[in-house]
């Protein structure tokens, strides 16, 4: 199989520079990295991909059992990886992608050699001592709204998630990304997205990592964000200020600034 085509793979900026590879979310694609490519090619080769069944991935490479697990996620990065002959490239991967990270550099530490974790989660639902965000139940009932009307969970959900009412447009944007996705396999990521537990996985990462959280974040609140830097020890913890789940979006300068910022400390 062509992984390139399979994975819409681009690549742009310095072809001399060290790989960074851009990892969108559930329910994006890469165009949600638009404001950070430009941060980054001057200096660093930059690889976008799409995971199958985003974007404009080919959707034929679908299968349900593969991606029912964050692993199938992890396999495509590092296929695409492969693909490209990447080595030492830095990983940089928001919301569930930054597992998905975790997983690949584990599989493939010859083509990882650092990770940012751009508002990551190992794990939404509550459990005893550890905040996630969102009780058992109240994850039951998102997936059940998202099956049962993917489109109006869409336009409902993204403008939360967005976390930014004074700019309506980011929501939007959000909400068409969502529906431009196809709805099973949406409902499939979403599955595997929000019900993962990938909290004892933090403990396998031995590269320099930065994780970024966002100060007011429903989906991973500042509780998760010291949860995965406790977790993986030497990572280096930066709070933006910023609110929502895409400060990439919602607060590009300071997201830029943190990411070069590690990226020139790391090499």
């Amino acid at each position: 199989m062509d992984i390139r085509r399979r994975n819409n793979v681009t690549v742009t900026g310095n072809p001399q520079g060290r790989a960074v590879v851009l990892a969108h979310g559930f329910g994006c694609d890469q165009n949600m990295w638009r404001l950070t490519v430009p941060a980054l090619a001057e200096d660093h080769r930059v690889v976008l991909f799409d995971y199958v069944g985003s974007g404009a991935s080919d959707l034929s490479a679908f299968r349900e059992d593969r991606y029912a697990s964050l692993e199938g996620y992890a396999r495509d990065v590092v296929e695409v990886c492969e693909a490209l002959d990447l080595r030492d490239a830095v990983f940089v991967g928001h919301s569930v992608s930054a597992m998905v990270g975790v997983l690949a550099a584990a599989a493939a530490p010859e083509r990882i050699g650092a990770l940012v974790m751009v508002a990551p989660s190992p794990r939404y639902i509550d459990d005893e001592d550890y905040r996630g965000g969102f009780s058992a139940e109240d994850i039951d009932e998102l997936l059940d709204s998202l099956e049962s009307n993917y489109l109006g969970w869409s336009a409902a959900m993204a403008p939360m998630i967005m976390g930014n009412p004074e700019r309506p447009e980011l929501g939007d944007e959000l909400t068409r990304s969502f529906c431009a996705t196809d709805p099973d396999m949406a409902r499939v990521f979403a599955r595997t997205t929000f019900l993962s537990d990938s909290r004892d996985d933090l403990r396998t990462v031995a590269v320099p990592t930065l994780v970024l959280e966002c100060a007011q974040d429903l989906i991973a609140p500042r509780e998760v964000g010291a949860f995965v830097h406790r977790a993986i020890p030497g990572s280096e913890l930066v709070t933006l200020d910023a609110t929502g789940h895409c400060p990439q979006l919602s607060a590009p300068e300071a997201t830029n600034a943190a990411i070069t910022g590690f990226l020139a400390g790391s090499r």
